[in-house]
């Protein structure tokens, strides 16, 4: 139908607009993030482009699904303003004819929000955390330097070296301290070294030397000589990014190893490609309008109820994480709501051309009624 291919047409010309102007304003917002993060030494000034981009894949399920319910939002009220609605009803056809081509332009959409929610954001949130914990790791080794102390990232240590061996593979007459409550450990050892183990963990072997373990201003203390003690200077990137946050995981370990934590980030990852197709099923009777009235009132409630819709699917994802709600009832019932909605508005949006209008029903019911009347009669 001519109706159809102009709407598809459209639609898709104003998703890349729509696109374009979002993703532009949320990366450049997330550049300014990131520069002051490297201006202030928290992140390395050459991961910056990399971070960046792993920021962008993060936020594009989010941006993806905003996009189709403007897009699909804007269309409509386009369409009303212009009064092409009036030849549209006059056709014959109704409101909820507007779903396919919706539909159509909205499934390679609601495609890709579920492979970079399910897959690429979680594996950007990955590679992102461990950029940093790189960096903060590269410091603490870096900071072991000859002839000067320096604290070590989290602050519980102290090193001091005074020089490097003939053949500059090891370190010579090294001095840590370390506090732990309210006990204080200093280490002195005539040669060190920096090594990995196999789990990627930094090291710091020490060979030859005494520990001393005491509270500070304590007459008391205990000496222990050694050949060989090891300090663990920094765990590795990938074992320290994977325990933070379920953020970072991949879905088939939020599946396989469940957790409230990680079903709530479960939730949250599979909403996004369904909020993403209800949404635009919400916007076709959001997008009415009045072409007397304007249409910025009707455009900021249909907004504010987007939100509402996407802040609610936060409050079920925090409820999973605390274990009030169960992960099987969250993942359905709100979207099950919203589409209980969208049927409502189609009803009481649509023209008699739908044969479930509560007017159309009537007239039926009322035609059927007179008929058994007169032949009653």
């Amino acid at each position: 139908m001519i109706f159809q291919r102009a709407i598809r047409r459209e639609l898709w010309n104003t998703v890349g607009a729509v696109f374009t102007t979002l993703f532009t304003v949320v990366i450049t917002v997330t550049l300014i993030r990131i520069l002051g993060d490297a201006a202030s030494g928290r992140v390395a000034s050459t991961d910056v482009a990399a971070l960046l981009g792993f920021a962008g894949l993060s936020y594009l399920p989010v941006i993806i699904s905003l996009t189709a319910f403007i897009s699909v939002l804007l269309v409509v009220a386009r369409s009303y303003q212009d009064s092409e609605m009036v030849v549209w009803f006059a056709s014959g056809l109704s409101l909820a004819r507007w779903t396919r081509p919706v539909l159509q332009v909205g499934l390679p959409l609601v495609i890709l929000t579920a492979l970079l929610s399910l897959w690429l954001t979680p594996w950007a949130n990955r590679l992102s955390a461990e950029y940093k914990e790189r960096f903060r790791n590269r410091e603490d080794v870096s900071r072991i330097a000859p002839g000067k102390f320096q604290e070590s990232a989290g602050g519980d240590k102290i090193f001091f070296v005074e020089g490097l061996t003939s053949d500059a593979s090891k370190v010579k007459n090294v001095f840590v301290r370390q506090s732990g409550g309210s006990t204080d450990t200093v280490v002195v050892a005539e040669q060190g070294a920096v090594v990995f183990d196999a789990r990627g963990d930094k090291l710091l072997q020490l060979f030859r030397g005494r520990r001393y373990d005491g509270a500070p201003g304590a007459d008391a203390f205990r000496t222990i000589d050694f050949e060989r003690y090891t300090i663990v200077v920094s765990q590795s990137a990938r074992e320290a990014t994977e325990n933070k946050s379920a953020r970072s995981m991949p879905t088939y370990r939020l599946i396989t190893e469940p957790s409230n934590d990680r079903l709530a980030e479960l939730l949250w990852r599979i909403a996004m490609p369904v909020m993403c197709a209800v949404q635009m099923l919400l916007a076709i009777p959001l997008g009415f309008v009045n072409p007397r009235r304007g249409r910025a009132l009707n455009l900021m409630i249909a907004l504010l109820l987007a939100v509402t819709y996407s802040n609610a699917i936060g409050i079920l994802q925090a409820q999973v994480g605390s274990g009030r709600v169960a992960f099987g009832v969250a993942s359905w019932s709100l979207h099950a709501v919203v589409l209980l909605i969208i049927g409502v508005l189609f009803v009481l949006r649509d023209n008699t051309n739908s044969r479930w209008h509560p007017a159309r029903l009537w007239g039926t019911l009322r035609r059927t009624l007179l008929v058994r009347q007169r032949e009653a009669a």
